[in-house]
């Protein structure tokens, strides 16, 4: 199963009143359960056949990588931020290789199209709630937002 799609059934999971999720996929499984002490549980796929030597010695635990040092993330410039109403990926244009439909500098009226935002295979258009001039994208195309995530500045 896809990371992103794992991480966003997790938020989806997070964020709902549901308190265990069970998706089968292929010949992989997963199982995600909302614990109410603490962070929430997530289930290894389970294994049906029994690995070959070599798998074994493969699947040995590796030591935790050690976290490179967080670079500090550029200030975005002053306006109205449009924050993401959802979690989900997001896609500047309707079809890989058209036009997005707002690049910076682009002009915008209250209720144009500036996104989408694919959410368990649903394509939500994200609208401005503003009018002015896009003056910063956020988020590059493709990648997986968090609910309030800022995606555009319109000033």
């Amino acid at each position: 199963m896809d990371l992103r799609k794992l991480k966003t059934l997790i938020d989806l999971v997070a964020e709902s009143g549901i308190s265990e999720l069970e998706i089968t996929e292929g010949d992989g499984k997963v199982r995600i359960v909302k614990s109410p002490y603490g962070p929430m549980a997530m289930q290894a796929p389970m294994q049906f056949m029994t690995p070959a030597p070599a798998m074994a010695a493969a699947s040995a635990p590796a030591a935790a990588p050690t976290p490179a040092p967080a670079a500090a993330a550029p200030e975005p410039p002053a306006g109205h931020m449009v924050k993401s109403p959802m979690v989900g990926t997001f896609y500047r244009s309707a079809q890989p290789g058209a036009e997005p439909f707002v690049s910076v500098g682009s002009e915008v009226k209250e209720g144009d199209t500036l996104c989408i935002i694919e959410a368990m295979k649903l394509m939500n258009e994200i609208e401005a709630d503003k009018s002015g001039t896009i003056k910063a994208v956020l988020v590059d195309n493709g990648s997986p937002v968090e609910f309030g995530q800022p995606l555009f500045v319109i000033e």
